[in-house]
């Protein structure tokens, strides 16, 4: 049975929020309302989320770092362990603390900004 419209933009937003976050440079993070805002979708940031969790199936996306517009590390539970997100954040000289990245402005990556 063919994808209905919807179904489809839905794919395609899916696809379109993997691609972002492989862009991510190690050692940066971003956020769900950035990668939405980048994409034309501002206040779409909970959809950017389930196209990160739909993504653990798939290799190569980095999903670990997108975290919240505060740092906060609230997409961990949706991992293979509580604290791989840190751990894979950490890999890669993010520190984090108390579930949040420690200069979280500093580390910030704005696919908008840096896209262009």
């Amino acid at each position: 049975m063919p994808k209905t419209d919807a179904e489809q933009r839905k794919t395609n937003f899916f696809k379109d929020v993997h691609e972002v976050v492989k862009l991510i440079p190690p050692g940066r993070v971003t956020s769900y309302g950035a990668i939405a805002a980048y994409l034309g979708a501002k206040g779409s940031a909970r959809m950017v989320g389930w196209a990160l969790i739909a993504s653990h199936a798939q290799h190569g996306i980095p999903a670990y770092r997108v975290v919240n517009r505060n740092g906060m590390l609230t997409g961990k539970q949706h991992f293979a362990h509580a604290n791989a997100m840190q751990e894979n954040l950490e890999k890669e000289g993010v520190e984090v603390k108390d579930d949040q990245v420690v200069d979280f402005a500093k580390r910030f990556w704005d696919p908008a900004k840096e896209l262009l």
